[in-house]
This record gives structure tokens, C-alpha cells and sequence, in this order.
């Protein structure tokens, strides 16, 4: 049965279903061509890309299965129903067969990793001629050298976690200084702007002590003029008398006096 005549979305989704089986198909036939492992992983991420969207298409598929569940006859519902669980066996297939080639290319590393020069040579002793005993006396040896690396990996931590408590008790400790000199600052601050106060108020009490003192020199200097002038022509009728201060007496009764 043509599934565009039941819903052209399934119809959709069944052929895109179907270019990535085909996909499949050709990747892992190429992958048995490739013998570098690591043109084997990058083929192999490829493929698990590929069944990651085929299944996503096969739930879309079954979403729409279900909708449509009510609207067709039953004969259609098993068919399509049928159509589903094959595109699950199929996906499953190829996930075994992914499953299959990521542990033959582990089993590759394991025995052909690359050199501190940077190149991967051929192992002496491939992993096909060798026997379950070496086989595990080679793997005891790389998990010690995995255990080596790690116990380094767990002191690097470590003492980087103590450089890090280390830097953080030193951050407090600047950080309390720091609070104690802005403290220190703000106490100076405050004492600047009460001594420029105090200041100010001195300087304004020595200004109106200043006035004072010469409006008092005027007024001495005043009366000493009015003195001098007051002896010097006593019959100036513009100043008056200064109180307690006797006019002079003029020489020619002073003469009178003396002759009687």
C-alpha cells in the first residue's frame, strides 16, 4: 500500500527513513574498506549521527502512526504498525553492527597506539597471534601505567586545590587590609574637614577682632586730635568742651594774678 494515500507526512518521514538505511548501508560497506583506525572512528561518528536522526524519524513516525490510528481501517493500522517494528529491526541491526566494528577498532588501539614520536607503529605482537595470557599480562600492564596516570592526575589536583586555598586566604587577608585603610581613610577625611572648620572659624574670630581693634584706634586716634586741637586754640567755638577736661588758662591773667 502507497502511504501517501494514507498521510503524506508518513509518506515524508518513510522516505527520509529509507535514504538514511541506504546511507548506512554504503558507510558500513566503506567502513570494512578502512584500515587507519582513526579514519575508522571518524566514519564510525558519522554512522552513529546518521541512526541518532533515524531514530528520530522512526518516533516521528510512530507519533504519527497513533494519530492516524482512528481515521483508517484496522488492515492499514497493522500495515503500518507492521511497517514501524521493521524500521526498528533494521535500525536495530545496524546498532549492533556499530557496536561491532567500535570494539574491533578499542581492540586496534589497544595494541597499535601511536609513539611519543607522534606516528603509529605496527605492534610486534599482533593481537591475533597472541595468547590469552599475554593478552592479559598486556593489559595489567596498560591499566598500571592507567592507574600511574591518574594517581599523578589526583596530586596535580590536589595541589592545585591548595594553591587555590592558599590564594583565597591571601585574597581575605587583602581584602580585611583593604577594609581597614578605607576605615583609616574615612577617619582622616572626617578630621580634615573639622580642622578646615575650625579653620575657617578662627579666621573669621581673628577678622572681627582685626576691625575691632582699628575701630578702636580710630576712636583714640579721634579724641587725641580733638585734644590737640582743642589745646592748641582753646577759643574755637566748632569743638565743644571736652568733659573733664579744664579749658587753658591765657598768660595775661595769669599775669594779674602774679602782680597783685
Amino acid at each position: 500500500m502507497d502511504l501517501a494515500s494514507v498521510n503524506e507526512e508518513l509518506a515524508e518521514i518513510d522516505g527520509q527513513i529509507g535514504d538514511i538505511f541506504r546511507a548506512l548501508q554504503n558507510g558500513f560497506q566503506k567502513l570494512d574498506k578502512i584500515k587507519d583506525a582513526n579514519r575508522r572512528s571518524r566514519q564510525l561518528e558519522e554512522l552513529t549521527d546518521k541512526m541518532r536522526d533515524c531514530k528520530r524519524l522512526i518516533k516521528d513516525f510512530e507519533r504519527v502512526v497513533k494519530d492516524e490510528t482512528g481515521h483508517v481501517d484496522p488492515n492499514t493500522a497493522r500495515m503500518l504498525n507492521d511497517r514501524k517494528q521493521s524500521q526498528i529491526k533494521e535500525l536495530n541491526s545496524y546498532v549492533a553492527l556499530k557496536k561491532q566494528h567500535a570494539s574491533e577498532n578499542k581492540r586496534v588501539d589497544l595494541f597499535d597506539a601511536p609513539t611519543e614520536d607522534g606516528f603509529g607503529e605496527e605492534n610486534v605482537l599482533l593481537a591475533s597471534n597472541m595468547t590469552n595470557q599475554q593478552l592479559m599480562q598486556h593489559g595489567d600492564s596498560l591499566m598500571d601505567e592507567t592507574d600511574q596516570a591518574l594517581a599523578r592526575s589526583k596530586q596535580t589536583v590536589q595541589e592545585t586545590i591548595n594553591v587555590g586555598t592558599e590564594t583565597a586566604a591571601a585574597l581575605k587577608a587583602q581584602t580585611e587590609q583593604m577594609s581597614r585603610v578605607v576605615n583609616e581613610l574615612d577617619s582622616i577625611h572626617f578630621s580634615l574637614k573639622k580642622a578646615s572648620k575650625l579653620v575657617k572659624e578662627i579666621g573669621r574670630q581673628v577678622a572681627t577682632d582685626k576691625c575691632i581693634m582699628a575701630l578702636l584706634f580710630l576712636i583714640v586716634a579721634g579724641v587725641i586730635a580733638v585734644i590737640i586741637v582743642k589745646i592748641v586754640n582753646p577759643h574755637n567755638k566748632d569743638i565743644p568742651d571736652i568733659p573733664g577736661l579744664a579749658p587753658p588758662v591765657s598768660r595775661r591773667l595769669l599775669s594779674i594774678v602774679e602782680g597783685k
